[in-house]
């Protein structure tokens, strides 16, 4: 496969074979040497039907099922443009929330063993079940399916701005319960309101530096204030949802006369009977997903509340695997198109409609989560950004976990972390070892990336000083 620089930290792939679009990929050189694989999964996107403008690929890209992990590609409808659950993927609505709160570092750091160790406590993870909220019945988790975070806060679980600062107002439209297959429901009725494990993570972090201050205090952001972070989504009832539509997909696709160059890309006419079934699940599972960061979320609040006497208020939360039917311009006019990010994160401008009013003049809050030890970055969206207004989601792994936790024990990480100042609670050494920084790409180059190929621009870099793992 050939590529050609086409710009600063962009390049492209040509058409060829099935390839309806060209693949375009924003990376510098050294961030493509980690690519590998990826690349022919960008091409493949390319050759989806009804795919408009280009098969992209985020400076974090890896390799992925269907999609690479960082991939981004829009489809039109109107076009007889499909919908691919392998465009979300298995962890529907994974994403990031962000909370600041009315504290700064020294302020926190003689109680912070305090409040990791109840935090420890109070945050459920791991691959069992266990969760904040015992849901009661399937009719009780309807709610959640169809309500997101609007249910949550409903029933006492946060404050009316978790709803004004999160994505879609807390809840996507359209979703339908009935597409929610009984073996899902089983797997979520246990687990709302849980971290999961693998990357996902609670982090409680400073701001170590701030680079635009009236954006930063648009956020409710400062220098030294403490912050926590959660990254979860919708953890067996998603992964679920997506084993269930990608089975029915493979079916249904020489029905349509659809070929797929990988039988990972299975999908459907958004249109169709089964794109509209696996879009209404993919919401429902998209506000368990809300949900269950706001039920984290809260966890957080009490534990800061009862041993700190500090409180949390929402920055925002924002999902980065998630297909969403949005209106953009493309070849000179505007387009209702299905955008896939799969690990990719909106990033939408100033003036957006879609954002908070007290957001609208400064653009979207984009929550980057670097590794543990490293880094994590704010960022904003900005006028003219590319591939349908989306940015990275992260660092992007380079090892797996087996090569992960050949590298280094989870004993071993841990001491290391806690010799830096980094206070660590983890379920078990493995998935510790897993997750070790090694594993993963730059954060900041990839930041540096994003931010040069006019994806989004830093407001601010926040580091950990205490880490909860699954």
């Amino acid at each position: 496969m050939r590529l050609l620089e086409d710009g600063p930290y962009r390049y492209r792939i040509e058409p060829t074979g099935r390839m309806r679009v060209p693949g375009v990929v924003f990376a510098s050189r050294a961030l493509l040497h980690a690519a590998d694989q990826a690349l022919e999964q960008v091409a493949n996107v390319a050759t989806l039907p009804g795919v408009v403008e280009a098969s992209y690929a985020m400076p974090d890209v890896h390799w992925g099922y269907g999609f690479a992990i960082g991939g981004v590609a829009a489809t039109d409808p109107a076009e007889g443009g499909v919908v691919s659950p392998g465009g979300v993927g298995f962890d529907i609505s994974c994403g990031v929330r962000l909370l600041a709160a009315d504290v700064d570092d020294a302020g926190l750091r003689p109680v912070l063993r305090d409040v990791m160790d109840a935090l420890d406590h109070a945050v459920p993870r791991g691959m069992g079940k266990g969760a904040v909220w015992k849901i009661r019945d399937a009719a009780e988790l309807d709610g959640v399916l169809t309500g997101g975070s609007r249910f949550a806060v409903e029933r006492g679980h946060g404050v009316q701005r978790d709803l004004d600062r999160c994505e879609d107002g807390g809840a996507v439209a359209d979703a339908d319960p009935g597409q929610v297959g009984t073996r899902a429901v089983e797997r979520g009725l246990g687990q709302v309101g849980s971290l999961g494990s693998g990357n996902h993570f609670l982090e409680v972090q400073r701001v170590a530096e701030v680079y635009d201050e009236a954006v930063a205090g648009a956020f409710g952001l400062r220098r030294d204030q403490i912050c926590v972070m959660v990254h979860s989504g919708s953890r067996g009832l998603g992964h679920q949802i997506c084993t269930d539509h990608v089975r029915v997909m493979e079916r249904e696709m020489p029905g349509h006369g659809i070929r797929v160059p990988d039988r990972q890309l299975a999908c459907a006419p958004v249109e169709s009977p089964a794109g509209r079934a696996y879009l209404g699940a993919m919401a429902a599972a998209a506000n368990y997903g809300r949900a269950n960061r706001q039920l984290l979320a809260q966890a957080a609040r009490r534990v800061f509340q009862r041993v700190a006497g500090v409180r949390l208020d929402l920055v925002y939360d924002v999902s980065h695997n998630l297909a969403k039917l949005e209106e953009h311009r493309i070849g000179g006019r505007r387009r209702r198109v299905c955008v896939h990010r799969k690990g990719a994160t909106r990033a939408f401008p100033p003036g957006h409609p879609e954002l908070p009013p007290d957001l609208r003049d400064v653009g979207q809050p984009v929550l980057i989560p670097g590794t543990m030890g490293t880094a994590s970055y704010v960022l904003t969206g900005v006028p003219d950004g590319r591939a349908f207004h989306s940015t990275c989601h992260g660092a992007g792994r380079v090892q797996s976990r087996h090569q992960a936790a050949r590298g280094v024990s989870g004993r071993d990480l841990r001491a290391r972390l806690e010799a830096d100042g980094i206070a660590v609670r983890a379920s078990s050494w493995r998935g510790l070892a897993e997750e070790a920084p090694a594993a993963y790409k730059d954060v900041t180059a990839v930041i540096e990336a994003s931010e040069g190929a006019g994806l989004c621009r830093k407001v601010a870099k926040l580091v950990p000083v205490g880490v909860v793992k699954g």
